[in-house]
């Protein structure tokens, strides 16, 4: 039989090495929940790069594009202001009414006009989305 000196070691020691093991238990799993968030931010902030990376500088460039078609192709008719010709019956594209119309209808009018000439109905629809950019920069 062992004397009781060496239970009440052998006791402490296991009751030591439990406790240490549950600490570490403990640490790792709050070791863990801060990987995962860390993680969670990382992939939030890639998220948020990624599409101001695709989208806002298309933005950007259809404006542009919007602006250059609109001097090579409309502005002869339309003036660089965009105030149309009332007498010759060329409408506004700053007016109440041009303001109201949808992105939907404002390029159907350019590319499915009649009065249009042809250069311009044949623009693509990516040109055509460019121009309407451009008309609401010019509206505001």
């Amino acid at each position: 039989m062992l004397s009781p000196e060496v239970l009440s070691s052998r006791f402490l020691y296991q009751r030591a090495a439990r406790m240490s093991c549950f600490l570490m238990l403990e640490n790792h799993k709050s070791d863990e929940k801060k990987i995962m968030k860390t993680t969670k931010l990382i992939a939030l902030i890639i998220t948020i790069a990624t599409a101001l990376f695709a989208f806002a500088p298309n933005l950007s460039w259809g404006a542009e594009e919007g602006a250059t078609i609109y001097r090579t192709k409309c502005v002869a008719c339309h003036g660089a202001d965009a105030t149309g010709k009332p007498a010759a019956k060329i409408p506004s594209l700053v007016s109440d009414e041009a303001k109201k119309a949808s992105d939907a209808d404002l390029a159907k009018s350019i590319s499915g006009a009649a009065k249009h000439p042809a250069g311009i109905k044949g623009l693509s629809t990516d040109d055509v989305k460019a121009v309407v950019t451009h008309i609401r920069s010019l509206q505001k």
